[in-house]
């Protein structure tokens, strides 16, 4: 009988050659939940804006397992102690850290499901795995939820540097043209070193850090919080919206099996079970398309003109601001829409309104980013650099947003 080679490769436009490490890596990518994610885009609909950005969440998944790898190896080199168990459970954990992921990436966690964010259900397939696969997955589980003993091994996983972080900002900066996000990933993890169980950055490796920090404030203003990126997203949260209670209303609307499931049905963490998480393995980006080329021709006026929106990228009109917006504003355009098309301000509401979005590159309360001086010494970054700027980067800076229709509809 043959057996399969489970050792394979993968080529990456960003790394090169990724490997496999093991068999248990090899049967988690095989597994259909995995599998999905190769139909989940990274980046929502930012494509909309950047035309290349079409990578998906098993791209990225791939290549924070390959730094990973990085990571332990330079860490073991410079003395710190990991057994093969914690290995094993470091790369189970980041590949998986992002499966809970829905359509479009996170507007499913604000419209189909009642706010359950993608990190809970993450977990959830975790636990739904870790009994497929006989316990193999609890020590990765605990590194994932924090509550394993050696606290850098989370801050790998989730931290202010982490694998996460080091991979999706260099794939994103690549996939979509951006260049000010390219950071030099490899030199961040060679400079990593662990002190009282706490994950530093040595000295020499500040100014990659600093540019980290920086590349990561560039990137969300130009890209992840991009005015149309935002505009699209909103859209897309409101035709799922408007969708559910549709049917929650009694009206009839095409849909897969999975999608008329979260349509139908109240989730929430509560009730999000066994069951709920095998539907939603079936959920993904086609499902969400598919609806919305035959919404946009329904007699809905909500829902056939926000669906024709995002397939024909003929979005609402957005405007940002530094200061809040006058409610008057939001008044004018919403009565201006009522009486031109005679519908009521519930349904004008989908089309007129007001937002805020905020970016803070670094966030010294929540798991600083420590850099561990010659002399021994450790102290946050935002001390130990000469950069001005880093404080500033401290700071959360929020802006401002109303959105309404173009002279069109």
């Amino acid at each position: 009988m043959r057996t399969k080679n489970k050792l394979k490769i993968f080529n990456d436009p960003i790394y090169g050659f990724i490997t496999i490490p093991n068999a248990l890596i090899f049967d988690l990518i095989e597994h259909r939940y995995f599998q999905r994610l190769r139909r989940i885009t990274q980046m929502g609909l930012s494509y909309l804006v950047y035309p290349g950005a079409h990578h998906t969440r098993f791209h990225h998944a791939l290549g924070c397992m390959h730094l990973m790898q990085k990571a332990v190896n330079v860490l073991r080199f410079k003395g710190v102690d990991i057994s093969d168990d914690e290995e094993n459970g470091l790369y189970v954990a980041i590949l998986l850290h992002d499966i809970g992921h829905g359509p479009f990436s996170h507007a499913m966690e604000h419209s189909l499901v009642n706010d359950v964010p993608h990190e809970s259900i993450s977990l959830l397939f975790m636990e739904a795995l870790n009994e497929e696969f006989n316990g193999q997955l609890s020590l990765a589980i605990e590194i994932f939820k924090g509550e394993y003993h050696r606290a850098f091994m989370n801050q790998l996983i989730s931290g202010q540097i982490d694998m996460d972080r080091a991979d999706y900002l260099k794939r994103d900066s690549f996939y979509t043209g951006v260049a000010e996000g390219n950071i030099n990933s490899e030199r961040l993890i060679t400079m990593l070193n662990v002190m009282d169980d706490q994950l530093v950055i040595e000295e020499k490796g500040i100014y990659s850090a600093e540019k980290f920090l920086v590349a990561r404030r560039l990137m969300y203003w130009q890209v992840y919080l991009h005015k149309t990126g935002l505009v699209a997203e909103e859209l897309l949260m409101r035709v799922l919206k408007r969708a559910k209670e549709l049917v929650e209303s009694g009206v009839e609307l095409e849909g897969s099996e999975a999608l008329q499931f979260f349509l139908k049905n109240d989730i929430s963490l509560e009730n999000f079970d066994r069951e709920v998480i095998n539907i939603f393995s079936k959920l993904d980006d086609y499902d969400i398309v598919s609806a919305m080329k035959v919404w946009q021709y329904h007699e809905d006026f909500v829902l056939r003109n926000l669906s024709d929106m995002i397939i024909n990228r003929d979005l609402l009109k957005i405007k940002l601001k530094n200061k809040p917006i006058k409610a008057k504003h939001l008044f004018e355009h919403t009565s201006n829409l009522i009486e031109k098309y005679n519908i009521t301000k519930e349904e004008a509401e989908y089309f007129v309104f007001l937002g805020e979005i905020s970016n803070q590159a670094y966030q010294a309360k929540k798991q600083g980013i420590n850099i561990l001086h010659k002399t021994g010494k450790i102290e946050d970054i935002v001390k130990a650099s000469d950069q001005l700027n880093l404080k500033a980067l401290s700071k959360p800076v929020t802006k401002y947003y109303i959105c309404y229709p173009k002279n069109k509809m």
